[in-house]
C-alpha cells in the first residue's frame, strides 16, 4: 500500500476511534458502532489484499480501546477482525466489478449486512465470553439492525464525498460522472 493511501486509512481509523469513544453506551454499556462505517469505507476505497488484514486488526484494537462495554475488548477485536476479512472479500468478490450506481448501492448493502455479521460476532462473542444473560434476538433486534440501518445510511452520504475528494487529490482516477474507483 502505497503511503498516501497508509495515511488516509490511519485517517479513517483514527476517526473511527474518536466516534466510537464519544458516543455513550445507552443499553448494557453497548453503543452503535460508527467506526464501522470508516472500516468500510477504507476497505472500499484504499484497501488490497497485501493491507486488509492489518486494517482490520488495527480497527479491533482501536475498538477494543474505545469500548464501553464491560469485557467487550476480545469480541470488539473478534468481531472487527472477521468483520473485514468477510466485507473485504464481499467487496472484491461482487462490488469492485462493478460500476457506477450499481456499485454504489452493492457497496451500501455490503455496509448494511457488514453491520449485521459484525453485531452478531460481538453479541455472540460476548455472550459466550462473559457467560452473560442477555438475549441474542432482543439485543440484535434492538440495537444491531438498527445500527446497520444507520451505517449504510452514513456510508450512503460519505461514500460520494470520498469519491469527489479521492478524485481532486488524484488518489482515485475515474469518470467523473459515475461513481466508480
Amino acid at each position: 500500500m502505497e503511503l498516501k493511501k497508509l495515511i488516509i486509512v490511519g485517517l479513517f481509523l483514527a476517526i473511527g476511534a474518536v466516534l466510537h469513544a464519544i458516543v455513550p453506551g445507552f443499553f448494557f454499556g453497548m453503543k452503535p458502532d460508527l467506526m464501522l462505517v470508516l472500516l468500510f469505507l477504507a476497505l472500499y476505497f484504499f484497501a488490497d489484499y497485501k493491507s486488509f488484514l492489518a486494517i482490520g486488526l488495527a480497527a479491533g484494537i482501536l475498538g477494543a480501546l474505545t469500548t464501553s462495554m464491560p469485557a467487550g475488548q476480545i469480541p470488539s477485536v473478534i468481531d472487527k477482525f472477521t468483520t473485514t476479512v468477510a466485507v473485504f472479500f464481499a467487496y472484491q468478490l461482487i462490488a469492485s466489478k462493478m460500476a457506477g450506481k450499481t456499485k454504489y448501492f452493492t457497496c451500501l448493502a455490503i455496509s448494511f449486512l457488514g453491520t449485521a455479521l459484525s453485531g452478531a460476532i460481538f453479541l455472540g462473542s460476548m455472550i459466550l465470553l462473559m457467560n452473560a444473560p442477555l438475549s441474542f434476538p432482543t439485543l440484535y433486534l434492538a440495537l444491531v439492525l438498527p445500527t446497520a440501518a444507520f451505517n449504510m445510511v452514513c456510508v450512503a452520504i460519505l461514500y460520494p464525498i470520498i469519491i469527489r475528494i479521492a478524485r481532486r487529490s488524484q488518489l482515485i482516477q475515474s469518470n467523473p460522472k459515475s461513481l466508480t474507483h
